[in-house]
């Protein structure tokens, strides 16, 4: 196995849910000693979102929550307690990063906020990730990335013209906060490595949101014109939607850029009378007659498997794509090549797959070999390997309840 990127790197990850754990979890996968800072008292609210092992709620039974922590090392203990307080100041003062994303304040009443932690450790890179960032009258705007994409406009852009704004399901901006902030914390560690001199990161995930949506963002600047909901089309294409097709609940995306794409679409399907039309000759006259167009495309798509489809115009130049279910992309054999889906055995809900980096480094290829750990599963490696404790010391811990344990979780008997 090569020497992996960030080996030797060590992180401190108080972060918790998404945006915050996703940067720890690309440095753990190449090769940083990530350990989560955890607590039973306050689970990490990932941990209580499904899709559960067997249907069956628990703490270490959620994939999600796994899934995000892959490679990690997990640690359970009250920061309320001074004791622990005292353990969590010994593990800044071994990390060379410390990672958050609460409410701007919390680590603040702990202690453990950047201008404290540099205190302890003088060239600490620290970031704090949170919906607003530190400073602005929004700034206790506490929320999940749900809230944060709306914010960021999204939700008035989502949906038919005719109808109320949607939400985005998938928390849109927690998949793009990670990546500004992994990139910036690459940058942070390359200059410390230069300069010797740690520095304090500040993100804002609205803000990280609204650079996806620049060229709307642009308009409005220039024109004064405000986006609208346009379902699936698009300004300056047509047809550019999807498509029912053969199955249950089985569809594809068919784009048409340009003339050549719509002549050769009309190939495929095998130049019906009504793509003949003059009301459909050009662009313009395509995109005043969607309704109709879609239509027609509907009638003839629904007659054919979406597989099918896919391949037919993808070979023909024109850009088509399924819509895949998750039984689809594990049996993709473009994904089964990458070696995309990589299996694990987690100490709970067992064999389960985790997504691979979606880049491949030539040189230090990333190695996934731990299951996103249970809560506090890794108390004995970390207190005696990392913070030198004995098991005497570890006991006592537990005694004072600042290793926290399963009946310390809110509901427990």
């Amino acid at each position: 196995m090569a020497k992996q990127v960030f080996e030797g790197l060590k992180v401190a990850d108080f972060a918790w849910v998404g945006v915050g754990p996703q940067v720890g979890r690309e440095l753990a996968e190449h090769g940083a000693t990530v350990v989560r800072v955890e607590s039973h008292r306050v689970p990490d609210s990932l941990r209580t979102f499904g899709p559960f092992k067997d249907g069956e709620s628990g703490i270490d039974r959620g994939a999600f929550g796994a899934a995000y922590n892959t490679n990690k090392y997990s640690i359970a203990m009250d920061l309320t307690k001074p004791k622990g307080l005292e353990l969590a100041k010994k593990l800044v003062a071994w990390a060379d990063l410390v990672t958050e994303s609460f409410t701007p304040g919390t680590m603040a009443k702990f202690g453990l906020d950047y201008e404290s932690c540099k205190k302890i450790k003088p060239d600490i890179v620290y970031f704090s990730t949170c919906q607003m960032g530190q400073t602005g009258p929004l700034k206790q705007f506490g929320a999940y990335g749900m809230f944060g994409t709306t914010y960021a406009g999204y939700a008035h852009l989502l949906g038919l013209p005719d109808r109320e704004p949607l939400p985005i399901f998938n928390n849109y901006s927690d998949f793009i906060a990670p990546w500004y902030l992994t990139s910036t914390v690459i940058a942070a560690l390359i200059r410390r490595r230069k300069t010797g001199k740690g520095i304090y990161l500040d993100q804002s995930q609205v803000e990280a949101g609204v650079t996806f949506l620049g060229p709307t963002i642009l308009d409005y600047n220039v024109n004064r014109r405000i986006a609208l909901r346009m379902g699936n089309r698009d300004p300056y294409m047509a047809p550019h939607g999807i498509y029912p097709c053969l199955g249950e609940d089985r569809w594809v995306a068919i784009t048409i850029a340009d003339e050549a794409q719509w002549e050769a679409f009309c190939r495929v399907i095998g130049d019906p009378d009504w793509s003949k039309d003059p009301k459909f000759s050009t662009f313009l006259k395509r995109k005043q007659t969607e309704d109709e167009l879609d239509s027609h495309i509907e009638e003839w798509t629904k007659h054919h498997p979406p597989e099918e489809i896919m391949t037919m115009m993808q070979d023909a130049g024109i850009p088509c794509g399924m819509v895949k279910t998750a039984e689809d992309l594990f049996n993709d054999p473009q994904l089964k090549h990458r070696e995309h889906f990589r299996f694990l055995e987690h100490a709970v809900i067992g064999k389960h797959a985790y997504n691979a980096p979606a880049y491949r480094l030539s040189k230090t290829p990333n190695h996934i070999h731990k299951a996103g750990p249970c809560l506090g599963e890794d108390i004995e490696y970390v207190f005696k390997e990392i913070l030198g404790l004995s098991d005497d010391d570890i006991s006592d811990l537990f005694v004072a309840g600042v290793i926290t344990t399963e009946a310390d979780l809110p509901g427990a008997e």
